[in-house]
């Protein structure tokens, strides 16, 4: 299949691929931002259709499969304050009788914390966080996976040094 036949072949797909996203979303701009998204995996990844094969299912596997993965993501970007919890060794009591010092600090003071790491460490803090991979932050931010490593190190140091008193 030619370049100029397999855009053609994408364009031709376009209504009914913007239908399934529909289906998936159920929302007129994330449908729109999945059917953007399908579009360039599958410009990006021409050479690995496979000729007289099916390139309507092959279009909407790739779209099926960027909806999961972004799904995934998104689940894994809800549990990010629970994990932030782990990773930083936050110990909270839950005294009710007496509360002590440490109930003070909630989410919001835990959360400031965090923005106010330098930019540097922050970012790959934060992706962390979200369920990102060292190598997948690694390569993202196109620095060496020791550079990943070591930041978030630093970044634990920083929060439990400002927050010194509150981890265990």
């Amino acid at each position: 299949m030619t370049q100029v036949q397999f855009n053609t072949a994408i364009l031709d797909m376009q209504n009914r691929l913007l239908f399934f996203a529909l289906s998936l979303t159920s929302d007129q701009e994330k449908a729109n931002d999945l059917l953007q998204e399908t579009f360039l995996k599958a410009l990006t990844n021409r050479d690995k259709f496979i000729q007289n094969t099916n390139f309507k299912a092959w279009i909407y596997t790739i779209m099926k499969n960027t909806f999961i993965n972004e799904y995934r993501k998104n689940e894994k970007k809800k549990n990010a304050f629970n994990r932030a919890n782990q990773d930083i060794h936050l110990k909270i009591q839950n005294e009710r009788n007496s509360p002590s010092p440490e109930s003070g600090y909630d989410s919001k003071e835990i959360i400031k914390s965090i923005k106010a790491l330098e930019e540097e460490y922050r970012i790959p803090f934060e992706m962390f966080l979200d369920g990102y991979k060292y190598k997948e932050i690694a390569e993202i931010l196109d620095i060496p996976l020791g550079t990943v490593k070591s930041r978030i190190f630093f970044a634990r140091k920083k929060l439990e040094k400002t927050l010194k008193g509150y981890v265990s």
